[in-house]
């Protein structure tokens, strides 16, 4: 059966949206998980599941993750090989950067247009950075970092697909420790 990473946008965030790893993991097998591990409290998932495509596996957690929390819990979903590729992807951008204080990293549910990534990805300046590869937008943020064109909120918003970000960290933990 395939496995797959699961990343649950926007929980634990305030009073209201409080959505614990227990609570995750009964709901991921509710949806036909098995072997489900969580990592941290920020929404991360790895499961088995019988499903094949990663719709329907997004579709089954995004029902389940609802019924159990009470409320829309967005979801999206990756292969580990595609993890993998997005952590090398990060490891690289990161290398060729050794001033950078930040590395974030935006999991796009779909690819976003092509204009729509070239036109966040021009609001690069000297210090900051934003690349977008496929279904993950890295957001490079370099010393004496300011809010300006590479806002991370504007470039999420910018992309118009639903997304959650990780950390640089994070994100290559997860495809180390879970997809090896």
């Amino acid at each position: 059966m395939p496995k797959y990473v699961a990343f649950l946008r926007a929980i634990n965030l305030g009073a209201k949206r409080k959505f614990p790893k227990a609570d995750i993991v009964t709901a991921t097998e509710a949806a036909g998980g098995t072997d489900v591990e969580t990592h941290i409290n920020t929404g991360n998932v790895l499961l088995t599941t019988s499903l094949r495509s990663r719709a329907k596996v997004e579709s089954a957690l995004e029902a389940a993750y609802e019924e159990q929390a009470g409320f829309v819990v967005p979801t999206i979903v990756f292969t580990p090989a595609e993890l993998v590729a997005i952590a090398d992807d990060a490891r690289e951008l990161t290398g060729a950067r050794p001033d950078l204080e930040r590395h974030y990293v935006y999991l796009l549910k779909d690819e976003p247009d092509p204009a729509l990534a070239r036109a966040v990805e021009e609001r690069s300046d000297a210090v900051n950075e934003v690349v977008v590869r496929g279904r993950a937008a890295h957001i490079l943020l370099g010393p004496g970092y300011e809010a300006g064109g590479v806002d991370p909120y504007r470039v999420e918003k910018s992309l118009g697909v639903v997304a959650t970000n990780r950390n640089f960290n994070v994100v290559t933990t997860l495809a180390d420790k879970w997809c090896s």
